[in-house]
């Protein structure tokens, strides 16, 4: 199975991708973790550039988050599910849509088409969407990247993207409170997983 992780920063979603390592890890679960950008020697080259580099515009933005989100695929994701090892993936490709298609306004459709193009058409088959306000998220961090800085009205706008995904794919996609205190979202989502696997 592949598992992917979403949410504005600030949501929980970092806290809940450890506790569900340690769940799996505890069941004996073969797993492979991966991270975007990053999760290769060359995505994790080119997450230093998004992270840190100044003045980039949008396309820039989104065409280095796809170089590593290909890279990622091809030599991880795809030969680890080939061996029937659960894949989970802290962000993945609707990342992009609620980031650059939405919030950066380059297009939903556009992003999607791309996003495509780098996958080879892959889709986790379950995604944990954490779902908090962006005023929340906000007071509960304390050192901002380049994105993450952007404030509060771009937030808005890549929590409101991910509302829209959510919609389109209701059956892939999870809605989390993440208000809620942590055991009680991390138990909500072992549920979750463990209803999935057993179909």
């Amino acid at each position: 199975m592949f598992i992917s992780f979403e949410g504005i920063d600030g949501s929980g979603k970092g806290t809940q991708v450890e506790l569900f390592l340690d769940y799996l890890e505890r069941n004996g679960v073969d797993f492979v973790y991966v991270r975007e950008p990053g999760g290769t020697p060359i995505g994790e080259l080119i997450r230093n550039i998004l992270l840190s580099s100044q003045n980039m515009i949008s396309k820039t933005e989104l065409l280095l988050f796809l170089a590593s989100r290909a890279q990622l695929v091809e030599t991880v994701i795809k030969p680890a599910l080939a061996q029937n090892k659960t894949i989970v993936a802290d962000r993945f490709a609707d990342s992009s849509v609620a980031y650059q298609g939405f919030a950066r306004g380059l297009g939903v459709e556009t992003v999607k088409r791309l996003n495509d193009f780098a996958t080879g058409g892959l889709k986790p088959d379950l995604t944990f969407y954490i779902d908090v306000p962006v005023a929340v998220a906000l007071s509960r961090k304390k050192h901002f990247d380049r994105i993450e800085s952007e404030g509060e009205e771009f937030l808005n706008k890549v929590r409101q993207g991910y509302l829209e995904l959510l919609k389109d794919e209701p059956e892939r996609f999870v809605l989390i409170n993440g208000i809620a205190d942590e055991l009680t979202v991390h138990r909500f989502i072992v549920e979750e997983f463990e209803k999935r696997r057993k179909k």
